[in-house]
């Protein structure tokens, strides 16, 4: 019975180290490739057309505004879900783009990190955010598809996706203190 108590404890104490290591993943990692995702999408921008252009893609401000008065929790898995939309949004025929196919990949790649590692942090498993997830198809729809998924549409894709990183940083750093 004494040796049962004892394997539930260290069971016990070894599931909240894991879970508390997993957390200090956003203090040691979620900066770095922060910054490194922004620096990719600067390169993309170096590789494409400037376009004057701006399209009326209604940007989530409050979508933000509601998710940084949220638990910790919920901020965590917005910020998942803002950076998978993203990925799947630069899965989409970029082709017309004179963007090299290797940042685009190391940007999904460095991007898709970030997402699996706040995921990582996040305890529990909830619905998306259904606002969000109609932003994004818009955001393809009107932005992408109707604009034939040209080398402009991509550029106004970039710029919407350097404030959603910018953002998504903010709120990620916000909860620093919170969850250590």
């Amino acid at each position: 019975m004494l040796c049962r108590m004892f394997s539930v404890f260290v069971c016990l104490s070894l599931y909240s180290s894991a879970s508390s290591l997993s957390c200090r993943w956003v203090d040691h990692k979620f900066s770095h490739l922060s910054r490194t995702s922004m620096d990719l999408l600067d390169t993309l921008a170096h590789n494409s057309t400037n376009s004057t252009e701006d399209a009326e893609n209604n940007f989530p401000n409050n979508l933000y505004s509601q998710a940084s008065k949220a638990s910790a929790e919920d901020k965590l898995r917005f910020s998942v879900q803002i950076l998978e939309e993203m990925a799947a949004l630069f899965e989409e025929d970029h082709s017309n783009a004179s963007w090299e196919e290797q940042t685009v990949d190391r940007f999904l790649f460095v991007v898709t990190k970030q997402a699996d590692g706040l995921h990582s942090c996040s305890h529990g498993h909830k619905r998306k955010n259904k606002k969000l997830q109609m932003y994004f198809k818009r955001l393809s729809h009107r932005v992408l598809e109707q604009m034939g998924h040209s080398a402009e549409s991509w550029e106004l894709i970039r710029k919407e996706m350097k404030a959603h990183l910018m953002k998504t940083d903010q709120l990620v750093l916000s909860l620093l203190s919170r969850i250590n």
